[in-house]
């Protein structure tokens, strides 16, 4: 059944990106689709076939009509694919305003979907993610999330805890004393299983976010270590100057690439030294905000010389020794700790790859993960407190059935099984018009 939150105005927006294209695509849902396909078109297309029309003396193009709820958003919805020209898309959409419909916000099409029941909340996210993605991996986590494997996965966790709230409930209406030992010890057993299960669904969500989100690798050294060398080694290509000369690199200089599917942002910093001159220091303290926001930073060092970092790094850091330039230094016994590279040759460069995933957080285990944004890391880690704080509850019945409860409330969070109106606005205003 339709949610009462859903507006049963009719809504329209150009669904295809911005600019001259082969195609553009106009997208309508609402309750005055029929009336306005015959405004455009003279006609109700037959349901779901394609059909060649002329869209209001405007345009030509093909036809879609879908109707409730056999839709993506469940209403009914009429799609005119037309030549994909700014001015006509344009002119295509202000026919179908001026027969009814209204423009459509941010997302208003998936939010839709989501309050008709179409998608849940995590599904409707994922609609995004899959747009987003920026990688092969991310945009196959996103689909996976889009048909509702993360969701089941999540659904799955609630299921459990309804039934372990439903042993306590019953519980709960006999004194402790006289609770049956075999009751207790199963409530124990399960509650301990779902934990198990939420810890599994959180590390692949962890896994995932890094999918989403990406790392940030920050290059840090003193200068002329080769930073910018290996910046260009990395990213296979001649993105930084390279020179003899100290202090070449000025300002920060962003590279995106990616490393076994994982988006990274490597970031190539100023030198740091104290005896620099006012441009360099300028430069330098760029380097250090990007160390702020690092999530991994990467402090080269030359090979064979004993210089280190002038500075240190800031407090929770999470940091890499690369000895660059091992091709110089053949006898150098490199620390235990550290990574010997050479920019010049490529040697030691597989093993920096693997190194930065490892310390950002990846394993590439060949399961599955789930591209699970920041609230749904909250959410499971909420819902992991609770359940530890169930189990030192254990056996007053009241007080853990009160934690199972919260932590059920946390889950059903990511699915949508309980919202508020202020984080549906928050989620849909990130998406683009159209979808």
């Amino acid at each position: 059944m339709p949610s009462d939150d859903v507006g049963r105005d009719t809504i329209a927006a150009i669904a295809t990106p911005a600019g001259r294209g082969g195609i553009g695509v106009v997208r309508v849902s609402g309750p005055e689709v029929p009336r306005i396909a015959r405004a455009i078109l003279g006609r109700i297309p037959e349901p779901r076939v394609a059909t060649l029309g002329n869209f209001a003396d405007l345009d030509q193009g093909i036809a879609l009509y879908f109707p409730a709820p056999h839709s993506y958003t469940g209403e009914a919805v009429l799609e005119l694919q037309g030549h994909g020209g700014p001015m006509v898309m344009q002119m295509v959409l202000r026919a179908c305003l001026d027969a009814g419909a209204r423009l459509a916000e941010p997302g208003e099409f998936t939010r839709r979907a989501f309050l008709e029941g179409r998608l849940d909340l995590a599904q409707a996210e994922a609609v995004a993610d899959l747009i987003d993605a920026t990688t092969q991996e991310a945009a196959r986590s996103a689909l996976r999330s889009l048909e509702g494997e993360f969701s089941a996965a999540v659904t799955e966790l609630v299921a459990q805890l309804t039934e372990l709230r439903a042993l306590v409930e019953a519980m709960l209406d006999f004194p402790e004393e006289e609770v049956d030992p075999l009751h207790a010890k199963d409530a124990a057993a399960r509650l301990s299983h779902t934990r198990a299960a939420l810890e599994e669904v959180l590390g692949k969500s962890r896994q995932g976010s890094l999918l989403r989100s990406g790392v940030h690798v920050v290059l840090a050294g003193r200068p002329n270590v080769g930073k910018s060398s290996l910046l260009n080694r990395l990213s296979g290509g001649e993105r930084a100057i390279v020179t003899p000369v100290p202090g070449t690199t000025r300002d920060a200089l962003r590279e995106p690439i990616q490393i076994e599917g994982v988006p990274l942002v490597l970031v190539d910093t100023a030198g740091l030294r104290p005896e620099a001159d006012a441009i360099e220091q300028l430069g330098m303290e760029r380097t250090r905000r990007e160390l702020e926001r690092a999530d991994v930073v990467l402090v080269v060092h030359e090979a064979g010389s004993r210089e280190s970092l002038p500075e240190p790094l800031p407090v929770g850091t999470c940091r890499l020794d690369i000895y660059n330039k091992i091709d110089l230094a053949a006898d150098f016994e490199v620390p235990a700790a550290g990574i010997a590279v050479s920019a010049k040759t490529g040697a030691g460069l597989d093993r920096l790859r693997q190194a930065i995933l490892e310390a950002a957080g990846w394993s590439a285990t060949g399961e599955s993960v789930y591209l699970a944004r920041e609230r749904h890391l909250r959410a499971l880690q909420t819902g992991r407190a609770h359940l530890a704080a169930a189990e030192r509850e254990l056996p007053r019945w009241e007080l853990f059935a009160e934690e199972l409860r919260l932590a059920q409330v946390a889950l059903g969070a990511i699915t949508g099984e309980y919202r508020a109106d202020d984080l549906l606005g928050e989620i849909f205003a990130r998406f683009c018009v159209g979808k």
